[in-house]
């Protein structure tokens, strides 16, 4: 006797199509105010994943999410070795069953505005402000698609 099986349907939670990154949902940006550690993963330049844990704040008025870091980071090597149109990269966060990636095309912006508005945006999530840092700069990712479920 053959018995056939249907595939099991997806769950009802979970998000299939991207979703608008200047227009999230309530849940998805509150869940993006939180304080998470987050990874960002950028592309080395043979093309392979670089993946580190960094805070990150997410600014949908703006399309972008801001990431703080030391020029000479290996992240911020990535960024700048893909050339002027940028390099794609993601950003993460999880807790439990919820999760949210922001993906786009990062750049490295050194200038004092830029960076200082990073600063207070970093400060307002984790609760800290960072340690003074003259190599600080900033990677910003234009965002084209966020993913998840908050």
């Amino acid at each position: 006797m053959t018995t056939t099986t249907e595939p099991a349907a997806a769950p009802a939670t979970r998000t299939r199509t991207p979703l608008d990154p200047r227009r999230p949902d309530p849940a998805y940006l509150d869940f993006w105010r939180e304080r998470h550690l987050c990874t960002l993963t950028t592309p080395r330049p043979d093309g392979s994943p670089h993946l580190v844990p960094v805070g990150v704040t997410y600014d949908p008025e703006a399309g972008v999410a801001r990431v703080i870091a030391n020029r000479s980071s290996k992240k911020v090597l990535n960024v700048l070795a893909a050339g002027p149109e940028g390099a794609r990269a993601a950003v993460c966060q999880v807790d439990g069953r919820r999760w949210a990636t922001l993906e786009g095309r990062a750049f490295v912006r050194t200038e004092p505005g830029p960076i200082a508005e990073a600063v207070a945006r970093y400060a307002e999530r984790y609760g800290r402000v960072p340690r003074e840092n003259p190599d600080r700069v900033l990677i910003e990712i234009v965002l084209e698609r966020a993913m998840g479920k908050g």
